[in-house]
């Protein structure tokens, strides 16, 4: 879905995508053995010459979620072109080009989000006999709070995925996925695994991996404001702000909040859901003062109508939430405002619902 509104000092990212599959499982445990322990017994080969794929941006943590809650956000994110190349060794994948907010990327698979991801399917597959070559294109600023780096490696695994066939399943995708987020941003889910599933994921165990899809109601219309500031906030830097414990009345807070937030999602409650993702009291509050302006900004989208907001991933973008698509731009409006008089930031704002598909195959060129 196009970008519904957007209120910028700067230009925003907005592009259209058609949906071309869903994923149906509602549950699923997979083991968190390393991915040559998924390997098929017979190299597969490739079915296209090329394929095209487009992977969402993410919105993690969803206030009281740390670590455990993600959903994915229509209409932003990244798009990833592989193609079959004759001039690259066999069992080997060359980054050819990187576009878009991801130019500062290194090129050397070993160090890039999509690299890394797509050597771990290729593992999978045990592709020996082709070489691959992929070009990446950043919807995603870097370091924006919208799971870039997430988005980047669900893109290159469902690209080498969808090349050879299709034949691994979602879960082993994010497993693949989670490789890399493992090596470049830590080894949380919350970010890949709702870019790959679509929509609200739950991340119930981490030794196995286990994850659980919450199915908000399709009748009902959910709005994410996503305002992004010309700041940078490193994830590393965001974690070392954390305190490493916690009170019993802090545990026991976020622990009904996160439980109403998942309530909300499943019955549609968008004012629960809202009310919920204002809760945090154990990383927000430790986070915010980092974001020049975060407090007058969630301040600003409350009056201005939001049903609940708080800082996306771990931040600068700052998300709220509404039923309304006018009423989103016009609380979009108040939050830049904000972010300029308070932060002394530029900002960007869209309004953008669920992605309810998560990555997926866009194009295809038959051999």
């Amino acid at each position: 879905m196009a970008s519904i509104c957007c209120f910028n000092s700067a230009a925003a990212v907005a592009g259209g995508i058609s949906l071309s599959k869903s994923h149906r499982n509602l549950r699923f445990d997979v083991s968190s053995l390393p991915t040559s322990s998924y390997s098929t017994s017979t190299e597969l080969q490739p079915l296209f010459s090329s394929v095209r794929s487009f992977a969402p941006a993410t919105v993690a943590n969803l206030g009281p979620g740390f670590d455990f809650l993600g959903c994915a956000v229509d209409g932003v994110g990244d798009y990833v072109d592989l193609r079959v190349d004759p001039e690259v060794r066999h069992g080997q994948i060359s980054i050819s080009h990187i576009s878009g907010a991801g130019t500062r990327l290194s090129k050397n698979p070993l160090w890039n989000c999509a690299g890394i991801s797509a050597i771990a399917v290729m593992k999978m597959l045990n592709v020996r006999s082709v070489g691959l070559s992929l070009s990446l294109e950043k919807g995603l600023p870097l370091g924006s709070g919208l799971g870039s780096s997430a988005a980047s490696a669900a893109a290159a695994a469902v690209a080498v995925n969808e090349l050879f066939g299709g034949p691994l399943s979602p879960s082993q995708l994010v497993i693949a996925g989670l490789e890399s987020e493992a090596k470049v941003s830590g080894y949380h889910a919350d970010n890949v695994a709702p870019s790959i599933l679509g929509g609200f994921v739950l991340i119930r165990s981490y030794q196995p991996l286990e994850l659980m899809s919450l199915k908000f109601p399709h009748e009902k219309e959910l709005f994410f404001v996503l305002v992004n500031p010309e700041f940078e906030a490193p994830t590393k830097k965001m974690r070392e702000a954390l305190s490493p414990e916690i009170t019993m009345s802090q545990h026991v807070w976020n622990c009904s909040q996160a439980g109403a937030l998942v309530a909300s999602v499943l019955q549609g409650d968008i004012e629960g859901f809202g009310k919920a993702l204002s809760s945090d009291k154990i990383v927000e509050p430790k986070r915010a003062p980092l974001i020049p302006g975060m407090a007058a900004v969630k301040k600003a989208a409350i009056e201005a109508g939001a049903f609940g907001c708080t800082i996306s991933g771990a931040g600068p973008t700052i998300v709220a939430v509404t039923d309304n698509a006018d009423k989103g731009c016009e609380i979009g409006e108040k939050m830049v405002q904000a972010f300029m008089e308070s932060g002394n930031l530029k900002a960007v704002a869209m309004v953008k619902q669920l992605d309810r598909v998560g990555a997926r195959l866009v194009s295809s060129v038959s051999k």
